[in-house]
């Protein structure tokens, strides 16, 4: 499943979610968050745009190219408010999404087949530990590795080149984020998790991009882990792992 595929299933998940009641109002707080962090975030970074784009470009002194120069300062508002909603999604995931997230992928994979590929007999908390730990190296490879980028950004000259590719890697990992919460759920081997993100990069790329898009951003990702699970469904499907 390629590029165009992943944008689809977004947009199934975005439509089964709002069909159905419990993941609905799951979304919708998933959504209040993100808006919330997202507005705020927002409006700080707006407030200094000018000081950012300042950073990057120092406001010219010919009035031919200052237009030019309050252009770029809107449109990097739209930027920095796409921004600000991927890092209201990290925020909120932090403090309490993870478990929405793996709520609405338990009701989606139940209402598709029936119930859990993986179901487990174990206390609640016994299994929000396990979710934690599954969730603490796909948390730590792109952090760790957005920051190396991010890094290098400021001490070479190839920052806007590292911006575009810090950029993809983003919506890659917030795809993957949401793809591998059924794997996680089973305890799968992070090293085979991994392995699969990198043979469906495309995959995760098409649905993935559509968050860097201000306002559609905040309500897909709110129920983004829809989507992802129907595709782990029916890619289990066609490897035989799930009944008709």
């Amino acid at each position: 499943m390629g590029f165009l595929s992943g944008i689809s299933y977004n947009f199934r998940g975005l439509v089964l979610g709002l069909r159905t009641p419990k993941l609905l109002f799951l979304g919708f707080v998933r959504f209040a968050a993100l808006f919330i962090l997202t507005v705020i975030l927002g409006s700080i970074l707006v407030l200094h745009r000018q000081d950012i784009l300042s950073l990057l470009w120092n406001v010219p002194e010919s009035q031919w190219l200052l237009w030019v120069w309050h252009l770029l300062s809107w449109l990097l508002s739209l930027l920095l408010f796409g921004v600000s909603a991927l890092i209201g999604f990290l925020v909120s995931q932090l403090l309490f999404s993870v478990l929405i997230m793996d709520a609405m992928s338990k009701i989606t994979e139940k209402m598709i087949t029936g119930g859990l590929a993986s179901s487990s007999t174990e206390s609640f908390w016994h299994q929000f530990a396990q979710l934690i730990m599954q969730e603490i190296p796909r948390a730590i490879l792109p952090i760790g590795l957005l920051t190396i980028l991010t890094v290098a950004s400021w001490i070479t000259p190839l920052a806007p080149v590292i911006s575009v590719i810090s950029s993809c890697l983003a919506v890659i990992f917030l795809a993957w984020d949401n793809t591998d919460l059924p794997e996680a759920r089973s305890l799968a081997p992070f090293k085979q998790r991994f392995k699969f993100l990198l043979n469906t990069l495309p995959f995760h790329f098409g649905f993935g991009l559509l968050f860097l898009i201000p306002v559609l951003n905040a309500v897909l990702l709110s129920f983004a882990p829809v989507g992802a699970t129907l595709f782990q469904i029916e890619r289990r499907k066609q490897q035989g792992n799930v009944p008709g």
